[in-house]
């Protein structure tokens, strides 16, 4: 088969989860950065597996053949791609209010989902009584069964409950409303707090079951380019508390705690050291505070993860994206508890010549 990428070697991983964990707790060092990921779209993976791997994409459907498909594709990828982990996460089914767009990126199928930023499913007590609340007990974990089941040798899995407190608490009232009821009900407030948090510790109790899970490593957006979306004593009080409990579930099972959390968030900073207990912080935005930056200020007590800034992996060239990847390793790399990887994400619209280099990069010889 012909690629239009021929100059990135596959098939020659030796994936290594356990030095991956003990390299981001601090227990080893001296080692090359491994690389980490929070997500990559499938807009991305498809002409990966198409054109370097020979698979063809196959969308999860009724059929058990075609989930099982699907999820064997998922492990292909993060394995071929050079990880020592697959991340894959799933969530409770939380009704909201969406607005659905279709995405902009080249040649990609999809819609993108956004939150109603003014009127949400829970605006009242009433509709809180009526909210149809899901149950652990009826959550399917088949798919995170299959791939705890299929971890090829030497990875581990990594998953989280798919969006955190924050982002569930801020889509079901719309931010709006819950700036509104911070003020005016927070009772209410504290009330579908508790409901979220109460059924996500549930469903990590099922997902600390999984024997080959190596990390818990959850996202929960609470910042944005210049503070938190909310008050730091309202993350104080309703969200942090639950970040830490499922901290506390992840170290009794011997896992680290990570966290992915955009935005302007260095005023909960200590509190998610300190008090959360959290082992790493994932994403990075070179306009707030690159990555270099604070490992300097917070390196030495908790790991750095990722770091390439999203404006350059998707709008910068492959060249680009490689100097900024060999710069991030030879800065942060020798400070140790430190992995590459991009920034925050990578979305549908990061051209597959871009995330590539990144890859390619981080595994050269020289590093």
């Amino acid at each position: 088969m012909m690629s239009r990428y021929p100059h990135i070697p596959l098939g020659n991983a030796r994936p290594d989860i356990t030095r991956f964990v003990d390299t981001l707790m601090g227990r080893r060092t001296g080692q090359r950065p491994p690389l980490v990921e929070y997500i990559v779209d499938d807009v991305v993976m498809r002409p990966v597996l198409h054109e370097l791997m020979g698979r063809e994409w196959v969308l999860p459907g009724p059929e058990r053949a075609d989930l099982e498909k699907f999820l064997d594709n998922f492990i292909a990828f993060w394995h071929g791609m050079g990880y020592d982990f697959i991340r894959f996460e799933q969530s409770l089914p939380f009704p909201e209010h969406q607005t659905l767009i279709p995405d902009a990126a080249p040649g990609s199928p999809k819609d993108r989902a956004w939150p109603d930023e003014h009127h949400g499913a829970i605006m009242s007590w009433a509709d809180f009584e009526r909210y149809p609340w899901p149950t652990v007990e009826a959550f399917d974990f088949s798919q995170l069964e299959y791939l705890n089941a299929h971890v090829p040798d030497g990875m581990g899995l990594i998953s989280s409950h798919g969006g955190g407190v924050f982002e569930h608490l801020s889509w079901i009232m719309s931010f709006e409303g819950l700036c509104t009821a911070l003020y005016e009900a927070p009772d209410l407030v504290q009330a579908i707090t508790d409901k979220l948090g109460t059924l996500m510790t549930g469903f990590y109790a099922h997902l600390l079951d999984l024997d080959r899970l190596a990390v818990v490593f959850p996202g929960d957006d609470m910042g944005y380019r210049s503070a938190t979306m909310i008050a730091p004593r309202d993350l104080r009080t309703y969200v942090l508390p639950w970040h830490k409990k499922f901290a506390a579930m992840a170290h009794a099972h011997g896992r680290p705690y990570f966290l992915h959390s955009c935005g302007k968030v260095m005023a909960i900073m200590d509190d998610l050291i300190e008090d959360v207990g959290i082992d790493g912080k994932h994403s990075y935005e070179d306009a707030i505070m690159p990555a270099e930056e604070f490992q300097q200020k917070y390196g030495h007590r908790i790991a750095v993860l990722g770091g390439l800034d999203i404006n350059i992996l998707s709008g910068a060239t492959p060249d680009d994206v490689r100097a900024r990847v060999r710069a991030l390793i030879d800065v942060c790399g020798p400070h140790g508890r430190y992995a590459v990887g991009s920034g925050n994400s990578v979305p549908s619209y990061v051209p597959v010549e871009n995330y590539l280099a990144m890859i390619d990069e981080a595994h050269a010889p020289n590093h």
